[in-house]
């Protein structure tokens, strides 16, 4: 992924190059280090329940940039989850679009 990226296409590359490291497992990757954490999913779990609280201890203070800094965090952990499960992009669009 790079800066030329459309916005609107940022998560669906992430999430390809998410399964792609989970496919491949490359060792120098962090996305990678994930899936084969000995710790397993809790791992991921572990980081989701750390960048959920960054988040909304920069949401308080009132640091927008953190803000959103540590919700990319929280999105990119939460989007390994869901790859983990065996779950895709358009699983959790359809849950969204359903409740609206």
């Amino acid at each position: 992924m790079d800066s030329e990226t459309p916005p609107d296409e940022v998560l669906d590359e992430l999430f390809a190059t998410i399964q792609e490291r989970q496919e491949t497992l490359p060792e120098d990757s962090y996305t990678a280090s994930l899936f084969t954490h000995e710790k397993g999913t809790n791992a991921v779990l572990e980081k989701l329940g750390e960048e959920t609280t960054e988040t909304i201890l920069s949401a308080k203070d009132g640091d927008r940039e953190e803000l959103l800094a540590e919700s990319a965090d929280l999105v990119y952990h939460l989007l390994v989850l869901l790859a983990m499960e065996d779950r895709e992009l358009d699983d959790l669009r359809v849950e969204l679009r359903d409740r609206f």
